[in-house]
């Protein structure tokens, strides 16, 4: 912690210092202040450190059960040790053994459509069944929805916050960090505790969503995302990422189709973030994989057995994204009393869903 507050040097240079000198020769002996390279003032904030200050902030991190994990302890996350700039401290909330294990960030646009919601959700619970924790920011939008998919299915899931580990933002997610909680997750900031949300907090946070993780899944970020922030945190750290494409007319995909041009892979099942990274979180990753395909294969029969309704030319002007019902009529050229009767039977079938707003084709 003494050497968390030493200002205005780098982590690079604080861990050269480490490795040059044991803790016990700055605190009980300290070295001849010309055998460093530092200033007056960093040599005097780590030989004569403000304990009282470090003791407030250990004392804050007890009350809330959390757990300092400095930079050699066992816990702290290996895949981030290998990026350029890593945190010399992580204060964590709930099980801290999990951040070694095998990890996919899944990141995305807060503003995030319904398809895109269920993208998440559906990826994360996917991901947490072969054993592959789910990383992500706590933000609204994909971040929720991929905590959610890994909660509901009873796995650990990583939240890293921008802010202390004692405040929740945004409020609304208090009960959501709870559950990550009880499912043997784990809440992770740099920050120290009663840390406000920043602006400048965020592209901090998001180097460590991607440090931790093999790779990263973008679902629906726009030009100007922080998602992309987190993309390109990955490739410079040399991580894979992954872009799941939308409807060329939504400017909530815009990022995901730049990232593919870019060369990141194309996404739309499981198998291809898997096939790519090849790790096996579970001995019997390869069988569940089959299993899960066969069960997608399953569904694909249900929704064939009326090819009738499965080639029915009115299913086709029901598009992926949200489609009033006007713009059904109009594209299918049909009275609208006939086109709510379809729209019924093919929703019936599990083809279709209704929204608010209108219909999306499942």
């Amino acid at each position: 912690m003494a050497f968390k507050f030493i200002p205005r040097l780098g982590i690079q240079k604080k861990l050269a210092l480490l490795e040059q000198f044991t803790l016990a020769d700055f605190f009980i002996n300290p070295p001849p202040k010309g055998t460093t390279t530092l200033t007056h003032k960093q040599y005097q904030a780590v030989t004569s450190p403000d304990w009282s200050r470090i003791d407030a902030i250990i004392g804050s991190i007890e009350k809330i059960d959390g757990k300092i994990i400095p930079f050699d302890h066992c816990d702290y996350p290996q895949k981030l040790k290998e990026i350029y700039n890593p945190p010399l401290i992580l204060f964590v909330k709930g099980d801290s053994a999990i951040l070694n294990r095998p990890q996919i960030a899944v990141v995305g646009s807060r503003n995030v459509s319904i398809h895109g919601r269920e993208t998440a959700y559906k990826f994360a619970r996917e991901l947490s069944e072969q054993g592959i924790v789910v990383t992500s920011g706590l933000a609204l939008g994909v971040d929720a929805h991929a905590h959610k998919g890994s909660v509901d299915n009873k796995c650990a899931t990583i939240a890293i916050i921008a802010t202390g580990i004692d405040l929740c933002y945004p409020s609304r997610h208090k009960q959501l960090a709870k559950d990550i909680i009880t499912n043997g997750g784990a809440i992770v900031s740099e920050f120290l505790p009663n840390t406000p949300p920043k602006s400048g907090h965020f592209p901090k946070r998001n180097r460590i969503i991607s440090g931790m993780s093999a790779g990263v899944l973008v679902i629906e970020a726009a030009m100007q995302s922080g998602s992309l922030i987190t993309a390109r945190c990955a490739l410079e750290q040399n991580r894979e990422v992954f872009a799941v494409p939308g409807n060329i007319n939504n400017p909530q995909v815009k990022g995901c189709h730049w990232l593919i041009k870019q060369g990141a892979k194309l996404v739309d099942e499981l198998a291809d973030i898997v096939d790519e990274l090849r790790f096996d979180a579970k001995n019997s990753l390869n069988l569940e994989i089959k299993q899960s395909r066969n069960k997608e294969k399953e569904k694909e029969s249900k929704k064939s057995c009326d090819q009738d309704l499965f080639n029915d030319s009115l299913l086709a002007s029901v598009g992926y994204e949200i489609t009033p019902v006007d713009t059904v009529v109009s594209r299918s050229k049909l009275p609208t009393d006939v086109v709510l009767t379809r729209l019924t039977m093919l929703e019936l079938r599990g083809l279709v869903s209704a929204v608010p707003g209108g219909y999306l084709k499942n």
